[in-house]
């Protein structure tokens, strides 16, 4: 059974991208250059509300790349992937070509 998490209030979740252990020549690259801070937006929660009862939605989408801090994050196993959850401000930015 195939499970899908929905993130609640203004939480993100996220699957950290791995950067690969050797070049395509076969060269193998240190573990210090395979750590990237960075993951793909997997799903979305819909938002927090402000005291006044306005939505305020979350700053990124399903999709986008994403800059993430060297620690946090909630760990999550959904079936053999690994996916992180973060709240919204915790993402450092969103990563563009």
């Amino acid at each position: 059974m195939a499970k899908r998490l929905m993130p609640t209030l203004n939480r993100v979740l996220i699957e950290k991208i791995t950067a690969p252990a050797k070049t395509n020549a076969g060269i193998l690259l240190p573990e210090k250059s395979s750590k990237l801070n960075s993951g793909k937006v997997v799903a979305v929660g819909p938002g927090l509300h402000d005291k006044a009862g306005n939505l305020i939605p979350t700053a990124v989408k399903e999709g986008d790349t994403v800059l993430l801090p060297e620690y946090g994050g909630t760990q999550v196993k959904l079936g053999e992937k690994e996916f992180h959850l973060y709240r919204d401000e915790d993402i450092l930015g969103t990563l563009h070509d």
